[in-house]
């Protein structure tokens, strides 16, 4: 999509990993768990606007993020989540929980935090992920 630009919020609060078939993977500044979120490149705000194929291809992006989230740390449940309160462009978030992570059982959203990912962290993620999706 052309005139695609990423919601400043999420500029912010994440790096952007990879872009991919007009979607977008961000990695969550916030280490404390392991926060992805995929954007898809459209103005549309809410899933049931998309066309059947944007949404089959959301659905097995989600279904490879997961699989890569269980297959590469050490997590006890993946989370996915579109609320859009905050944020109304579209995107969807897949977080690997663990019961000894900082928030648990809460949520994550909207929680402060103490800890960020290094350049060096960002990096290897980036590359596990893209290896992944291979």
């Amino acid at each position: 999509m052309q005139n695609f630009s990423l919601n400043s919020r999420l500029q912010e609060d994440c790096t952007v990993l990879l872009e991919r078939d007009e979607i977008s993977f961000l990695l969550h500044q916030n280490a404390e768990v392991f926060w992805f979120i995929l954007v898809p490149h459209t103005q549309e705000i809410e899933f049931h606007e998309l066309d059947q194929a944007k949404q089959q291809q959301l659905l097995g992006l989600i279904n490879r993020l997961s699989a890569f989230i269980q297959n590469s740390f050490n997590i006890d449940k993946l989370n996915i989540a579109m609320i859009g309160n905050v944020v109304s462009q579209m995107h969807i978030h897949v977080v690997g929980r663990s019961l000894n992570d900082a928030y648990w059982p809460d949520v994550v959203w909207g929680r402060s935090f103490e800890k960020t990912y290094t350049a060096q962290q960002v990096e290897e993620i980036q590359q596990q992920l893209i290896a992944f999706l291979k």
